[in-house]
């Protein structure tokens, strides 16, 4: 077949651009023969991460439009313009066989321009609730893949299928003990782990900032604290974690591998990827999910893990009161901790990612004999 040239756009959040790279790693053990190049933008998290999985980037000057009105906005339909632009250059120069849409505001231009220059475009759709983007390139898409049944009603039936979150090979690979290592941490000791997602969560913060005496000294345990970048100075201020040996608190953790062999209990925000990593890597959790969300599609994510008997629920509103009990009745049972692992283990789909890449190169061969 030759060579396979795939363009990928994902930006924003964590929620879009790992899923982005598990396809493209994917894509590149599938065939040696795959060239692929992402497209982002500077001011948000991709264009680290990207680089760090060790693939090319490119970007396009683009953000979102705010709901309540604000001097940004003013300059929204000249990002639209530029963005369109530089869409048309990046496509024309790079000549994909395919696009590949991963969600947030840079995935909007790059697959609108895409399917004018008729080259296949393909959605994979995160949540449960499909965010704008997807939503509006989804009538021009050859194919379409999502995590949650709940996602199909929003798609073309004809194009839509099932097949999970694509998520890092690597998360289920590290050793427990050496994990511990990692973090200087001992193995007599439950650890918890704590994340907010990509950019932190202010009420998850709040409650451990307000807890942390009572998790760390009264309950024992040991703390990975994932903060985000925007309250880290602050929390660090505020907190002084020099004064708790056990507390690990960091901005951002890069290697979530060691994260997760490390965590007996995870506190964390229901993103699907967030939900869709806790099944891979079998971890009891807590699921706080964010009512900033659209079609508040995280109280729905975090509802199959509970139903499944892989996570326990508690609202933003009642976290501060309720976190250390929370924490406490779960980490201290050990026949609870098997269950939930086990059961989260059940609704795991490891292979999403291979699946996904498959149905790829099956469409671009298909295109290229015709």
């Amino acid at each position: 077949m030759g060579k396979v040239k795939v363009l990928i756009a994902a930006g924003g959040t964590g929620g879009h651009v790992y899923p982005a790279i598990a396809i493209a790693d994917a894509l590149r053990d599938s065939s040696a023969n795959t060239e692929i190049l992402f497209v982002g933008t500077k001011s948000h998290m991709e264009w680290e991460t990207v680089s760090k999985a060790e693939y090319d980037i490119t970007s396009i000057w683009i953000s979102g439009f705010h709901r309540r009105f604000t001097i940004k906005n003013l300059l929204f339909p000249v990002k639209l313009a530029t963005s369109i632009a530089q869409s048309l250059f990046i496509i024309k120069k790079f000549n994909p066989d395919v696009v590949i849409s991963c969600g947030g505001y840079v995935a909007g231009p790059v697959g609108w321009v895409a399917t004018k220059m008729s080259i296949p475009l393909v959605i994979q759709e995160q949540n449960s609730f499909p965010g704008i983007t997807n939503r509006m390139l989804a009538k021009n898409a050859e194919l379409i893949f999502t995590a949650f049944g709940d996602a199909e009603k929003y798609f073309p039936n004809e194009k839509t299928q099932l097949a999970g979150n694509p998520t890092r090979k690597s998360l289920g690979r590290t050793n427990r003990k050496e994990a511990l290592q990692a973090f200087n941490f001992s193995n007599n000791k439950k650890t918890l782990l704590i994340l907010g997602g990509s950019g932190g969560a202010r009420k998850i913060n709040q409650a451990m900032q307000k807890h942390i005496k009572t998790l760390h000294n009264d309950l024992g345990l040991q703390i990975i604290w994932q903060c985000g970048k925007r309250y880290y100075d602050k929390l660090r201020s505020d907190t002084k974690p020099q004064n708790f040996e056990h507390l690990r608190l960091k901005d951002f953790i890069h290697d979530m591998p060691a994260a997760y062999a490390a965590a007996d209990l995870v506190i964390s925000r229901a993103g699907a990827l967030s939900c869709s990593e806790l099944a891979l890597t079998g971890k009891p959790s807590i699921l706080v999910p964010s009512p900033n969300v659209a079609g508040d599609h995280q109280t729905k994510n975090a509802r199959s893990m509970v139903d499944n008997g892989a996570a326990k629920l508690v609202t933003d509103d009642q976290l501060v009161k309720r976190l250390p009990n929370a924490v406490q009745e779960i980490i201290d049972d050990e026949q609870r901790l098997k269950e939930m692992s086990k059961a989260a283990k059940n609704l795991a789909q490891p292979n999403a990612a291979e699946e996904i890449a498959t149905e790829i190169i099956k469409l671009v061969r298909n295109k290229k004999q015709n």
